[in-house]
This record gives C-alpha cells, sequence and structure tokens, in this order.
C-alpha cells in the first residue's frame, strides 16, 4: 500500500483526507509530518537494537511505537531482513481503526497484537517482541517467571505473569488480537507499567514502556532475568521468592515520586 500524504508531508486517511491533527505544531515541536518522520526513526533503531543486543535472529520479533496525539503507530514491517531495514520502510497504522496510513510494505504479522496492548494500557509508547531463549523457555514451558531477587525488583513489581494458551476458537479467528486480549486479561489487577513485560504461553515475551527505547531496555533485562531464575532454580530448585518488603524497597527506589537511584535532572540538582 502506497504513502496517503497532505500537501504537507502528512499521512491522509483512507477516504482521502488528512488526520486533523496534521501539520499542527505539536508540544515537542515541529509538524505531525516531522514528529512521524522521528518516530520512524526511533522505531527503526530499536528494532535493529534486537538484533545488536541478542535477542531475535532471522526476521523475527518487532517493535513499535505509538504518537498518541495523532493515534498512530508506527511498527517494523513484517519479514523484512533486518539488514536491509530503513527508516522509511516502517508501516503507519491508526489504533483505532488498523488501517495502514502510511507504507509501501505490510507491516508486522504481530501489529493486532500491539494495537489492542496500546488500547489496554494507558501510558504505554512502546511496545517489543522477541523470541529470545531463556524468556521464550519460560513461555514454552507456560510458567512465570518468579521475582527471586533485587535484580529482577529493579525492573518488575512482582513475578512476571505467562497467560493462559488460547483457545481453539481464539486461535482460529483473530488470532493476533486475542493474542493481545489473553495479555490483557492476565493483568487484571496489575499495573502494567509496573511490571512491563509477559510471556504469553507456548509463544514468547512481550515488553513494553512509556518509550519504544524503553521497552528495548526492557526485553534485554528480561532475557537476562528469565536465564538468572533458570540458574537460581537449578541451584536450589524449591527457591521461594524474595521478601516482598525487599522487592519494594528495590523497585520503588528506581520507580515513582520517591525514585531515588541514578543522578537527579540538573534542574533539580541544589533542591
Amino acid at each position: 500500500m502506497k504513502s496517503r500524504s497532505g500537501k504537507n508531508g502528512a499521512p491522509k486517511s483512507r477516504s482521502g483526507r488528512k488526520n486533523q491533527s496534521a501539520g499542527r505544531s505539536a508540544k515537542s515541536g515541529g509538524t505531525t509530518a516531522q514528529r512521524l518522520a522521528e518516530l520512524k526513526q526511533r522505531v527503526c533503531v530499536a528494532n535493529l537494537d534486537l538484533v545488536r543486543r541478542g535477542l531475535v535472529i532471522e526476521t523475527w520479533g518487532n517493535a513499535s511505537a505509538l504518537d498518541a496525539d495523532t493515534g498512530w503507530v508506527v511498527i517494523k514491517p513484517s519479514g523484512v531482513d533486518y539488514a536491509q531495514m530503513r527508516p522509511e520502510d516502517m508501516v503507519v497504522v491508526d489504533l483505532g481503526s488498523g488501517v495502514v496510513v502510511e507504507g509501501s510494505l505490510r507491516p508486522s504479522s504481530d501489529t493486532a497484537t500491539h494495537l489492542v496492548l496500546y488500547r489496554a494500557f494507558p501510558g504505554v509508547g512502546g511496545i517489543v517482541h522477541t523470541h529470545s531463549l531463556h524468556a521464550t523457555a519460560w513461555a514454552q514451558a507456560c510458567r512465570p517467571i518468579p521475582a527471586l531477587g533485587t535484580t529482577h525488583a529493579d525492573y518488575w513489581n512482582g513475578s512476571i505473569p505467562c497467560t493462559r494458551p488460547l483457545r481453539p476458537s481464539e486461535i482460529r479467528d483473530n488470532y493476533e488480537a486475542n493474542t493481545g486480549r489473553v495479555i490483557a486479561e492476565a493483568f487484571q489487577g496489575r499495573r502494567p507499567l509496573e511490571v512491563p513485560s509477559v510471556l504469553v504461553a507456548s509463544h514468547g515475551p512481550f515488553c513494553w514502556g512509556p518509550t519504544v527505547e524503553k521497552a528495548v531496555e526492557n526485553a534485554a533485562v528480561l532475557e537476562f532475568v528469565a536465564r538468572l531464575a533458570e540458574e537460581s532454580l537449578r541451584l536450589q530448585s524449591k527457591l521461594p521468592e524474595m521478601p516482598k518488603p525487599l522487592l519494594k524497597k528495590h523497585f520503588n527506589r528506581k520507580h515513582g515520586a520517591a525514585a531515588y537511584y541514578g543522578q537527579r535532572h540538573p534542574s533539580s540538582a541544589n533542591l
């Protein structure tokens, strides 16, 4: 599908009209078209970063980002060789309708899963799916990754859940969208940005964050933590989860209003 653009380069809707926000200046500065080009660059880099970090091989995996102002999702094209991938290859999809609004290539086959998650999890701005070895092993075993120590607690406020298996009817019809729905189901009673990863039973991991860069980081740390849990349980098969006060301490010192890990922003240096 070819790009449908208006005079200022912003994508049009299927009806041929430009998106209502096209060409307007955003809080971050620049036109919608400029911001979209920047987002394509970031999503392309994020996808290539999955390769650099050893989280994907062949053409597996995908990363996407949401432009909340326009409601457009930028995502990797399906089955494209990472070595040949360019920012202009990224595909733009409307969050509400799922319609491709810009791009000549087909979007990732997991696009519907990403869209369901963006709709279900407010505040998520980037999503990553990999088939990294150790995290996928836990998914294939249909086991959540328990919170065993502070390395885990620095990123996840609790265990990393595994979804229930999809039912035959959910696999047969709307498989990718139903994958997103079982993920959302697994997060009932959880805060997605405090546990920014999931294992899809018999499939693999999805990770997210406020930005696509943070989603990639979470995917990389998930792979490390998955292997660390395996090694810990190899040494002590009946190892209990870590004490909750210790988990909360480590999570909260890196996340939230009371976080104190790392350096403060320069503007608050004298506060």
